[in-house]
This record gives structure tokens, sequence and C-alpha cells, in this order.
């Protein structure tokens, strides 16, 4: 196989595709690179502009190089090989929105810390124990999940498994891509 795409040579090629600077772009979309982008580098910190990236559909295996990314508000790694959640301190204070489905995710920690985050896509993930699923209820702006298709669904139907997530995290105000209805009842 080809040598990796770097992080640079895909922010090259973004520059020449939308004719912007990176530098000073709010919005970049480094997704679907061939070669695939396999390492996220420092060369993000200087995308200080930032509010929304996108390097979904990459084989990036860890989140880093964030740092100085002090506007960033949506980050989108979907369809990766990402396997923790960390990586993410740089941006706590402005995260609104993390997009990680399709990954090998099994623990959830690494998120308490996103103080604005609103929106969170991790579906399709190996997340199997409740306990992980719990520690969501320590992000108090979170609205937005879509948890689904994890094995922690596996066995449960959509009613009860929509009552579980609910009892467990009653400020959710949309799940799994449907609105939560307020007094929404386990179904028994």
């Amino acid at each position: 196989m080809s040598k990796a795409t770097t992080i640079k040579e895909a922010l090259k090629r973004w520059e020449e595709r939308e004719q912007q600077n990176s530098l000073t772009a709010k919005n970049i979309d480094l997704q679907f690179q061939w070669p695939p982008i396999e390492k996220m580098d420092s060369t993000l910190g200087t995308l200080v502009q930032c509010e929304r990236i996108s390097m979904s559909t990459n084989m990036i295996e860890k989140i880093f190089g964030l740092s100085g990314m002090k506007c960033l508000k949506v980050l989108s790694l979907s369809r990766n090989y990402i396997k923790q959640i960390s990586g993410l301190e740089a941006v706590a204070e402005t995260l609104e929105e993390l997009w990680l489905s399709y990954n090998l995710i099994e623990k959830i920690k690494g998120l308490t810390g996103l103080k604005c985050l609103k929106v969170l896509y991790i579906s399709n993930n190996l997340i199997k124990d409740w306990s992980e699923f719990n520690r969501l209820a320590e992000i108090e702006s979170l609205e937005d999940l879509v948890v689904v298709g994890n094995p922690l669904s596996e066995g449960l139907d959509e009613p009860s498994w929509r009552a579980e997530c609910i009892k467990r995290l009653p400020t959710i105000r949309k799940l799994d891509g449907e609105p939560v209805v307020l007094n929404e009842e386990p179904q028994l």
C-alpha cells in the first residue's frame, strides 16, 4: 500500500481544491484521503481559526495534535480506527460536537472534561458496559446522543433500549436521531 497521507499533505490538497488558506479557514474537510491519513499531528495546531474539521473515513488510530485549535466546535472522526477517547483536553472549553461513530471504542472515559459538548455520535463502536454509558451523565451539556449499534444495545428491543438510556440520561433531548418525548416511559 502507498505511504499514508500526512495532515500537511491533506491540508495542501484542501487548499488547492478550495482556493483557501487553511490557517484562516473556519471549516476544513480532510475526509476520505487517499492514501488515508493514519496519524493526527501537531500541524493541526496551526489551524487556529478552524471551527469545524472532518477527518472521517481515514485510518486514524489516536486523537492527537489539537493544541492551538482554540475555536474548534465540531470534530468529525467517524469511520477510523480510534480505540480510545483521549487528546481532547485542548478543546475542552469549545468543542460542542464530537462525531466518533464506526470506530473501535470500548470505553467512554476521556469525554467528561468537555464542558460544552452538546452532540455526541458514538454509534457502531464496541461499548458493551452500562458502567461506561453511565459516564455520559457527567456531561451536563449533552443533548443529542447517537449510541445505537454498540454491543450494549444487543438483546434489547428499541422501546426498552430507549427507556434504559433515558433513565440513565434524563436530560437528553435527542437519542439515536429521534427526539425524546417528555414522559417517555419504559415499555414493560
